[in-house]
């Protein structure tokens, strides 16, 4: 539930869009001139998708700078050649020599050939979505069944900057886990948000009941994301966020990385890449893993795991991919229920049982009751209290929740604060090298600053999912009214520094058509942890998503519509 930061350059967008149509690809724009329409008997239909073409405001010169697969589509049929170049990039572990690929023309036929592939794959091996044209696709499965939209090629990506997220994940998961113990920390970080921000209010409500009753959760299961963009100028890998709820597309990330490795299988040796430098993907497996050993340790065999759902879901099937991987390898039976349904379905026995229409819950998994909208009435926080007094496994708890914020992020940047939670060294070293500029809007010098250069920051609120943050001019306007208007509100809000990835030229496919434009991404590594009492049972990375954007657009959602689902090609 990321959210991608934009590049530094301000793009109208040049993109070239190709519909599939049959066994046949037309390109939309002429190479010498994006803004004409190529002379084509098929104008007339729906082939050209995007009518409003203009050209880039900036040269980005050769493209060989670029770390995305670039191409170039034109009237005319270019042979097809390819080459690496090196040269040295300072990273967190030093110097190290990157081969870039720089793709200078490509058969047009190829491409052809590679989404009508891509499509079809897509539909043979489940990587889909519900169609929003369609109004049954988010409550009934098999109705209105559309492709998710994916990039047609991965993403390269620095092996060391790889294995940095791979060896965090788990000192990740080990912080959110001893935050989630501190009670005190997590309500008095929260105190000044708590007043502005009713949603924060409800879960630290929530939190507080518990802290009162003395509510432990012996068995505490998280499963993470940590989403991260590889700063151009500085060369460094550096955090976004770190999703402790909801962490969505393990179903579907690995599905990508297989329809990646499937093209490369087929075309590259005519595209000079090799399928085994993609790597292995086990999201889906390790997530139904971590949740069947939770299970386990609740040990009560006729146990369901509860997946709580938004009453409609056109992601359903990332989800339901995870269920059926836990009853064909785990035989752990799963039952959906909305917030809605749970409160009026549900019950907790004497001993702390939790009943759903009577039958027992061992895993309470959320993949809804992370955003306000969730929540609309209060039957849906009174089913959330009620899983919260249960003694069933709760992923996440409360707790781990609220360690999951924004403003948790914030705190845990400050100077001496990792030392709070984390004994090892090392550890702590490795953590701080992946966080971002991150500030309170209590610390005046930074907001001065951020007046002065809001294209430098990005404003973010307490919420979970695209289209919540505030960039450029926008930062600059709401900072000022904050501090004209002098109330606690400034309380809703951090302050992060804004990151900007290297831009490149790709192959964006959503609805069967094809569009290349300049694009950034953002990698996204999961992350397991189970514990029962002092015994960590698993604590691991599992896996990876990456989404891609159009370098124009702020937002970075999937689901929301800002991005496609890509995968990384390892130099």
């Amino acid at each position: 539930m990321g959210v991608i930061h934009s590049s530094p350059l301000s793009l109208s967008p040049f993109t070239t869009a190709i519909r599939i149509t049959g066994s046949s690809v037309f390109p939309c724009t002429s190479k010498a001139n994006p803004e004409r329409v190529i002379n084509s008997p098929f104008n007339h239909t729906n082939n050209i998708c995007l009518p409003n073409l203009l050209k880039p405001t900036k040269k980005f010169g050769s493209f060989s700078h670029l770390s995305h697969i670039s191409t170039c589509l034109g009237s005319k049929t270019v042979p097809f050649k390819c080459f690496g170049k090196v040269r040295e990039m300072e990273t967190q572990e030093g110097i190290f020599q990157k081969t870039l690929i720089d793709f200078h023309g490509i058969d047009e036929e190829l491409i052809q050939k590679m989404v009508y592939d891509a499509l079809v794959w897509c539909s043979l091996h489940g990587l889909v979505v519900g169609d929003k044209s369609v109004q049954r696709s988010g409550k009934v499965p098999g109705v209105g069944l559309v492709h998710a939209p994916f990039a047609l090629l991965p993403m390269a990506f620095p092996e060391s900057h790889w294995n940095l997220a791979c060896e965090v994940a788990p000192i990740f998961n080990e912080l959110i886990d001893r935050v989630s113990l501190d009670g005190k920390f997590l309500q008095e970080a929260l105190s000044r948000t708590k007043k502005v921000d009713a949603f924060t209010s409800g879960l630290l409500d929530i939190h507080s009941k518990m802290l009162e009753i003395n509510k432990k959760e012996e068995i505490r299961l998280g499963l993470h994301r940590s989403d991260y963009m590889l700063d151009e100028k500085t060369k460094l890998l550096l955090q976004i966020e770190l999703n402790t709820i909801s962490s969505s597309f393990a179903g579907l990330s690995c599905r990508v990385s297989e329809l990646h490795r499937s093209l490369l299988n087929y075309y590259g040796e005519h595209i000079g890449l090799d399928p085994r430098r993609i790597p292995g993907n086990a999201s889906v497996d390790k997530f139904a893993e971590a949740l069947a050993k939770a299970c386990t340790e609740y040990n009560r065999p006729r146990a369901l795991v509860m997946v709580v759902v938004q009453p409609e879901e056109r992601n359903m099937y990332d989800q339901h991919w995870l269920c059926a991987e836990l009853k064909d390898r785990h035989n752990v039976t799963t039952i959906r229920k909305t917030l809605a349904e749970i409160d009026e379905e549900g019950e907790i026995l004497p001993d702390g049982t939790l009943l759903v229409g009577g039958k027992e819950i061992s895993v309470v998994y959320f993949r809804a009751g992370y955003a306000p909208t969730d929540y609309p009435s209060e039957a849906e926080w009174r089913a959330r209290l009620l899983m919260e007094q249960s003694s069933a496994v709760k992923c996440p708890s409360i707790s781990y929740q609220l360690a999951g914020t924004k403003k948790i992020q914030q705190e845990l940047a400050k100077p001496n604060m990792l030392e709070r939670f984390l004994d090892n060294k090392e550890d702590i070293a490795k953590l701080r090298k992946c966080f971002a500029g991150l500030w309170s809007l209590e610390d005046s010098d930074i907001i001065k600053k951020a007046i002065e250069r809001p294209d430098l920051f990005v404003m973010k609120p307490q919420r979970e999912g695209g289209g919540n943050n505030i960039y450029n001019d926008d930062v600059r306007t709401n900072l000022v009214r904050l501090q004209k208007e002098g109330t606690q509100e400034d309380a809703a809000y951090i302050l992060m520094q804004r990151i900007f990835p290297a831009v490149s030229l790709t192959f964006l496919v959503r609805e069967g058509i094809c569009h290349k434009d300049h694009a950034v991404s953002e990698l996204g590594v999961y992350g397991a942890y189970l514990r029962n009492k002092e015994k960590v049972i698993v604590n691991e990375q599992c896996g990876y998503l990456v989404r891609t954007k159009v370098s124009s657009s702020n937002e970075g959602g999937v689901a929301a519509g800002f991005a496609v689902l890509d995968s990384i090609y390892l130099n």
